[in-house]
């Protein structure tokens, strides 16, 4: 291990992070029967074999706290309608939940219209700097056809040119299920 010596100063490199594309997530789980879930923009997918991803909690996270205790989370990946509940679940203090439309998928608070739902075991937990890196083992996964809320230089957006993107023909479709 490295030992830490001279660090750029804390707001260089905020603002240099801050220019770095990421999907905005909402990470949930439950705590004594009741959902708990906070906007998460570091999250990354890390290995296939086996299906693990990552998502990073600073340690005064409460729902870092339950999803510790619970073992097991759920990772919504928002689309790019969906910049308020981004914003609600980021907003402390208030009952986000009461706000979303929401239901539980196996256990797991999950929001309705999100492009992506993962279904994770806790893996692992990692101490880094002022933050914990949890590794969620993937254990159910779904997704729809929807362009993903991505956040960079702190302005929500989406992928310029996903509504452009080649999308197979529908027998290409059909002959892949048929296999």
């Amino acid at each position: 291990m490295t030992t830490l010596g001279r660090s750029v100063a804390p707001q260089v490199f905020r603002d240099m992070m801050a220019g770095v594309c990421a999907p905005v997530t909402v990470v949930t789980t439950v705590g004594n029967g009741t959902p708990v879930g906070a906007t998460v923009s570091s999250f990354a997918s890390l290995s296939l074999d086996p299906p693990l991803v990552t998502v990073a909690f600073d340690r005064n996270s409460r729902v870092l706290e339950r999803i510790q205790a619970e073992g097991r989370f759920g990772v919504n990946l928002l689309g790019h309608a969906q910049q308020e509940l981004a914003v609600l679940f980021a907003t402390r203090d208030v009952d986000r939940f009461a706000a979303a439309e929401w239901h539980f998928d196996n256990g797991l608070p999950r929001l309705d219209g999100a492009a992506g739902w993962l279904e994770c075991d806790l893996y692992e937990a990692v101490e880094g700097g002022d933050h914990i890196l949890l590794l969620g083992h993937v254990v159910g996964a779904s997704r729809a056809e929807l362009p993903p809320l991505v956040y960079a230089y702190r302005t929500f957006g989406t992928h310029s040119h996903y509504h452009e993107r080649r999308r197979p023909p529908i027998t290409d479709s059909i002959a892949a299920l048929a296999r």
